[in-house]
């Protein structure tokens, strides 16, 4: 899983060429899978049987994707609690983001197996749909063949009757056909939003290229901030604690301004502001005496008097900014 996780926030960072590793990652996996794990029983358990390894592991990686996304956790965290309408529209934009990131892994799985056609065969051989059966028999095998001995033709790939061949053959293209419409579908989709997206923009390409940069290297630094002053906080409670001294003053945000940074923001061409961060840092310092910090035992502060706005995210050429 942490693996996935790494792969997931390279996809991020690199937009477009990192999406694609995400696809070609799971393609491999997709077949090593089949491979390996797949073994059409050919009774009356077909249909079930590759409809099962078609879908549910395509929405394994769908819900995989979902959870080990920061943007869940932050669009999640407090939500019940911000209930305006403003912040519900927000939120389902934001969620909206979220699943079209996290649908590249299971959209790559989907039309990996359709092109192979082996769960895609085996489900159709079971489906008990007289007419598609028929369909595919006509010409090839008797009616009363067909639907006796339809669900056993995976088993029996090579053999020398050449109509259960075809009729194999022929589903096989039928899966395949499915297969390239989906990666079409996907393809030409995501060509669409980005163009809707980037056509909407307010900002230029080049600020959106620094802006997309910021966000990266802000993320990073503030995973690197946190552990530190973690284990400045964590060092100073057990020295007190062993010593038996009186613990020195550590300097940290109060639970409000932790709140202001964690919120979801909405880019505005007025400010200039590139995360809720740099937003509270600006406005707090604009208000006097920079940002209002506090001690460990200390109450809270006054912070920001404005709350942030909602975040359209900018990644993968999908950010919506909306100027004011």
């Amino acid at each position: 899983m942490e693996k996935f996780k790494t792969v997931l926030n390279v996809a991020n960072k690199q937009g477009s060429f990192g999406f694609g590793v995400v696809a070609l990652l799971t393609a491999g996996g997709e077949q090593i899978f089949s491979s390996v794990a797949f073994r059409c029983p050919c009774n009356q358990l077909n249909f079930l049987y590759g409809l099962v390894f078609l879908l549910v592991p395509a929405l394994a990686l769908l819900l995989l994707g979902i959870i080990l996304s920061k943007r869940t956790w932050k669009l999640v965290t407090g939500l019940c609690r911000r209930r305006s309408k403003k912040t519900l529209v927000s939120a389902c934009n934001a969620l909206f983001y979220i699943c079209a990131t996290a649908l590249v892994a299971p959209t790559s799985w989907i039309a990996v197996a359709l092109l192979g056609g082996n769960y895609y065969e085996c489900a159709m051989t079971g489906a008990n749909v007289s007419a598609y059966s028929l369909h595919v028999c006509q010409g090839k095998m008797s009616r009363e063949q067909c639907e006796q001995e339809m669900f056993r033709l995976p088993c029996e790939r090579g053999a020398e009757q050449s109509g259960k061949e075809e009729v194999l053959r022929t589903i096989r293209a039928h899966s395949q056909i499915l297969g390239w419409f989906l990666i079409a579908a996907i393809m030409l989709s995501n060509l669409l939003l980005i163009c809707v997206a980037r056509c909407a923009s307010p900002i230029s390409y080049q600020q959106l290229r620094f802006w997309r940069v910021y966000t990266e290297e802000e993320n990073d630094l503030m995973d690197s901030y946190t552990s530190k002053h973690a284990k400045q906080l964590a060092e100073r409670n057990l020295e007190s604690f062993f010593k038996q001294t009186p613990p020195e003053d550590v300097v940290i945000p109060s639970s409000k301004d932790w709140e202001k940074i964690s919120a979801l923001y909405r880019f505005r061409t007025k400010d200039q502001y590139y995360s809720t961060l740099h937003q509270h840092v600006e406005r707090d310092q604009e208000a006097g005496g920079g940002v209002p910090l506090n001690l460990v035992r200390s109450a809270g502060s006054t912070g920001s008097a404005e709350a942030p706005a909602v975040l359209n995210f900018v990644d993968g050429g999908l950010m919506s900014p909306q100027g004011q």
